[in-house]
C-alpha cells in the first residue's frame, strides 16, 4: 500500500459521522476569526453542542466548556480543542476557502474543533464511569489562551486532560503517541540599545546603535553553537531589527526582538541567562546602554506517565499499532497545551492529515489543506482517550 493512501481499518466505517464532521468543518473554515475574535465559531460549536443535548458555557471570552456526566462523581477527563485562526490570505481554490479576507484556518483548527464535536456525539453513545470536560479554547496562536481558560476554571476538578493536532507529514489514518518533548517552550526577547548616535560622516565624534546591535545579532547565535550541547536541540532567532532614521545619521537607538525555543526547562534557562550575560557584556564594549527582557511564554510541551500510556492504548485501538508513527522530526514550535501540563497529568498527540492528492503545504501556509478522512481518527481517539484516561485515573493521579 502506498504510505499516502494508509487509513486503518475501521475509520472510513462511520460514513454519516465524517459526511457531518466534513460538513461542520467547511462551514468553520469559511469563516475563520482571529485570536479572541471568535465569536462566531463559539456561537457555531455551542448550535452543535445544543443539536446533542449537551449544555455548555462560555468562558475566557470566546471559549466554551461543555460537560458530560459519568455514571459516577469524580474527577474530571478534559478533552481540549483550539478555535482561533490566523492572520493569512487564503490562496486554496476550493469551494469552502476562506470568505473572510485575510484570515485563514491556516493551522488546522477547524479541524480540531470539529474532532471535538464528534468526539462528543461519540461519547453520547458510551457509557462513561467518569464526567468528561470538554474544552473549546481560543487564542492558541497567541499562546494566551490555555491560560485564560485556566483562570476561569476549565481544569477544575479535571483529573487528566488529552488533545492534538493535525500533521501532514504523515498520512490519514496514522497517529504520532511518543514519550517525551512534542513542543518546544516558547520564549521571547527585547533587547533595546542606546547610544550617543552622530553624523554618519564623523562616526569618531559618537557612538553607533547599529554596530553594537549588529554585534549583539552575531553574538547570540554562539549560544546555541557554541555554549549548548549538540544533543540538546535550541533555537534562537532574532524577528526584528529596528534603528535609525536616514542615511546621514548614525543611530542612537535600536530594538532587537526575537523567539528562544528549547525542549527542557534546563536549556530553557541556560539560554535565558547568556542572552542576558552576553547584553550586559557588550554595553561596556561599545559605550552603549544595553537593556535585555526576556518574556516567558509557553513551556515545553512533554507527554510521559500513565496518561501517556491511556492515550497510547486508545491510539492503537482506533488506527493500529502499525500506524503510529515517530516524531519525523525535532518539532522546535510552540503549543499552549503545554499550559494544561504543568497543572495536570496529560497527553498530547498528532494526527496524520496528507492530503490525498498534490503537494502538503506546511502549517502558517496560505495552501494549507488537509485529508479530511483524519476528522474521524480524530473523534475516535479522543472519544477513546477519554474512556482509557477515566479507567487509568487512580494511577494517572499518582504521577
Amino acid at each position: 500500500m502506498n504510505e499516502r493512501d494508509v487509513l486503518a481499518p475501521d475509520t472510513t466505517v462511520r460514513d454519516d459521522l465524517l459526511e457531518h464532521l466534513v460538513a461542520v468543518r467547511r462551514d468553520l473554515h469559511r469563516n475563520p476569526e482571529l485570536s479572541n475574535q471568535e465569536h462566531r465559531t463559539s456561537g457555531r460549536i455551542a448550535e452543535e453542542l445544543e443539536r446533542l443535548g449537551i449544555a455548555s458555557r462560555t468562558v475566557a471570552g470566546t471559549g466554551v466548556v461543555a460537560e458530560l456526566a459519568g455514571r459516577r462523581e469524580g474527577p474530571r477527563i478534559a478533552l481540549r480543542a483550539d478555535i482561533d485562526a490566523l492572520p493569512i490570505q487564503e490562496e486554496n481554490e476550493v469551494e469552502y476557502a476562506s470568505q473572510r479576507p485575510g484570515v485563514m484556518h491556516a493551522c488546522g483548527h477547524d479541524g480540531h474543533t470539529t474532532m471535538l464535536l464528534g468526539a462528543a456525539r461519540l461519547l453520547l453513545e458510551r457509557e462513561r464511569e467518569l464526567p468528561v470536560r470538554l474544552l473549546f479554547q481560543p487564542a492558541e496562536e497567541k499562546g494566551t489562551g490555555a491560560r485564560a481558560m485556566m483562570a476561569e476554571g476549565a481544569l477544575d476538578g479535571v483529573a487528566a486532560i488529552c488533545g492534538g493536532h493535525l500533521d501532514c507529514q504523515y498520512p490519514a489514518g496514522t497517529m504520532v503517541v511518543v514519550d517525551g518533548p512534542v513542543n518546544a517552550s516558547t520564549d521571547g526577547f527585547r533587547i533595546s540599545v542606546r547610544t550617543s548616535g552622530g553624523h554618519s560622516a564623523r562616526p569618531h565624534e559618537g557612538r553607533d546603535a547599529v554596530v553594537a546591535g549588529c554585534h549583539l545579532v552575531t553574538a547570540i547565535q554562539t549560544l546555541v553553537s557554541r555554549e549548548l550541547n549538540p544533543a540538546n536541540p535550541a533555537v534562537i532567532t532574532v524577528g526584528t531589527f529596528h534603528a535609525g532614521t536616514a542615511g546621514n545619521i548614525m543611530a542612537g537607538e535600536a530594538e532587537i526582538r526575537g523567539t528562544i525555543r528549547t525542549l527542557s526547562p534546563e536549556v530553557r534557562r541556560q539560554m535565558a541567562d547568556g542572552l542576558e550575560r552576553i547584553s550586559r557584556a557588550a554595553g561596556p564594549m561599545f559605550e552603549a546602554r544595553i537593556e535585555c527582557e526576556v518574556h516567558q511564554g509557553t513551556p515545553a510541551l512533554i507527554n510521559g506517565g500513565a496518561a501517556l500510556a491511556a492515550a497510547r492504548r486508545a491510539a492503537v485501538r482506533v488506527v493500529g499499532e502499525e500506524n503510529l508513527r515517530p516524531l519525523a522530526t525535532t518539532n522546535m514550535g510552540g503549543e499552549d497545551f503545554a499550559c494544561y501540563l504543568e497543572q495536570v497529568p496529560g497527553c498530547f498527540v498528532r494526527w496524520g492529515a496528507r492530503p490525498r492528492s498534490g503537494p502538503a503545504h506546511p502549517a502558517h501556509s496560505s495552501r494549507f489543506d488537509f485529508d479530511e478522512r483524519a476528522l474521524v481518527t480524530g473523534a475516535r481517539f479522543l472519544c477513546e482517550a477519554a474512556l482509557e484516561m477515566a479507567r487509568d485515573v487512580d494511577q494517572i493521579l499518582t504521577r
